[in-house]
């Protein structure tokens, strides 16, 4: 079917399933665009747009609950506050959450391209949601190694696609490419990266 005239192209046509739908209709309530259209990443390993996730939400006429403007009886953010300049005047009081605010389980893109998932309101408050379904099957990520995807592609969270490694076999990853789309060519590239390392040891042992 072809677009209506006189209609934008905002992007790609996406036919959406009946499961991206009920869970765009869960996370939409008290979310922004740019939120759910990450949460929404995350989910389905799929690069939605911002004008998807718009016109989605238009035309299955979900509501956010987020006008932009203050409801008839809101009191403004600043009422009553006239004239208070200490530091350590706020507009919060003890227990209420800004309207940004995050629930635990909320997802995020970050600028790497990395989904994190929101685990704690205190301290470090986002992870690696790779990382999170890694240990979630085999236990804690050890100190100085790392969890990465076999096939390159940080939206397959299938378990079989993710795989440990230290630190020192990652940064020879990295350096040399060898991170490649094919999981079983990835991990022929640890293998030859295992090996580098023991040639390379043998050498230095060698010239000692």
């Amino acid at each position: 079917m072809g677009r209506p005239l006189g209609v934008k192209n905002k992007g790609p046509q996406h036919i959406w399933s009946d499961e991206e739908k009920q869970y765009l209709a869960e996370i939409t309530p008290g979310r922004g665009h740019k939120e759910i259209q990450s949460m929404m990443s995350c989910k389905f390993g799929f690069d939605y747009t911002y004008h998807q996730i718009k016109g989605a939400i238009a035309r299955y006429k979900l509501n956010t609950g987020r006008t932009g403007r203050f409801e008839e009886g809101h009191a403004t953010w600043n009422k009553g506050t006239k004239g208070l300049t200490k530091a350590n005047v706020t507009s919060f009081k003890k227990g209420h959450k800004p309207y940004n605010y995050k629930p635990l389980g909320s997802e995020r893109i970050v600028k790497d391209g990395y989904c994190e998932v929101k685990v704690s309101d205190t301290g470090r408050r986002w992870r690696p949601k790779h990382v999170l379904i890694y240990e979630k099957h085999h236990g804690k990520v050890p100190k100085g190694s790392a969890v990465i995807f076999l096939d390159g592609d940080k939206r397959n969270f299938d378990i079989d696609n993710l795989y440990l490694v230290t630190r020192s076999q990652l940064a020879m990853l990295n350096k040399n490419g060898l991170i490649q789309k094919d999981a079983e060519l990835t991990k022929t590239a640890i293998n030859v990266v295992d090996l580098m390392k023991k040639i390379s040891a043998i050498e230095k042992k060698d010239r000692g």
